[in-house]
């Protein structure tokens, strides 16, 4: 029986239209993301892995291939299937909690079960006291820590992230990468993230897909072997973060 938070990529592809000609975005990739496991996806940009993300949540379908969640056909959204954007797309007009309980919109709760589900997780992320804040009234990482705090209220099986701290100055987003871990733990959720900060993929990932572009396909899957929590500056972590950014320095050549 499949774990549950397990996916599993077969031979995915995925081609666009632009301007009357066929761009093909994705190519043959295939990788399994293990129950439990944070696995982030490096490569250049135009390598397809926004459009591998939204696949996996199913925001789009693929052109051949297929994507397995725990067992079952993904073919279309599903709040067993979280998804955090760069930018947090909390809507202005609504209080922060109520932000958070539409990420239990589906949910057969009641309204009062819901908010008190927003309240729990708002406290999970570290934003007590902010529940009748409007994003407005948010600096740009609590909007974010919200967003995740969304997520997860529906209690997802995987939780993908695409691009989740790109839009934050370095000291916020050192100190998102560390609450990321830390929910990572105490959830246990798996989790696949997009990130174009290789020391980023490293410091929080068990394992890290490198991707190739044009068109978009898997080159390498490295495992970290390093014991978390992390210390940005292990020997180990400094290793492979170096050898992460010469291999996709050939890529871009």
């Amino acid at each position: 029986m499949t774990e549950s938070g397990t996916l599993e990529l077969r031979a995915v592809e995925k081609t666009f239209a632009v301007d009357d000609a066929d761009v093909r975005a994705l190519a043959d990739v295939s990788f399994t993301v293990r129950a439990g496991e944070f696995v982030s996806i490096v490569g250049p940009s135009g390598c397809g892995k926004s459009t591998l993300l939204r696949l996996v949540a199913g925001l789009e379908t693929p052109d051949a291939g297929e994507l397995i969640f725990d067992g079952a056909l993904v073919s279309g959204p599903s709040l067993r299937r979280g998804i955090v954007f760069q930018d947090h797309r909390l809507f202005p007009w609504l209080t922060v909690e109520a932000n958070v309980a539409l990420g239990l919109l589906k949910s057969a709760e009641s309204e009062r079960s819901k908010l008190d589900a927003a309240r729990r997780y708002l406290a999970l992320v570290g934003l007590s006291g902010f529940e009748k804040a409007y994003p407005h009234q948010l600096s740009g990482g609590m909007a974010q820590r919200a967003s995740i705090a969304r997520s997860l209220a529906a209690r997802p099986q995987i939780l993908l992230l695409d691009e989740p701290l790109g839009a934050l100055d370095s000291l916020t987003r050192g100190q998102m990468q560390a609450e990321l871990l830390r929910l990572w733990q105490h959830e246990g959720v798996t989790m696949l993230m997009v990130t174009h900060d290789v020391s980023e993929a490293v410091y929080l990932s068990d394992r890290i897909v490198v991707m190739d572009s044009n068109p978009g396909r898997v080159r390498d899957i490295v495992t970290v072997d390093a014991p978390k929590p992390r210390a940005r500056h292990d020997a180990i972590v400094a290793a492979l973060t170096e050898q992460l950014v010469d291999r996709l320095e050939t890529v871009v050549r």
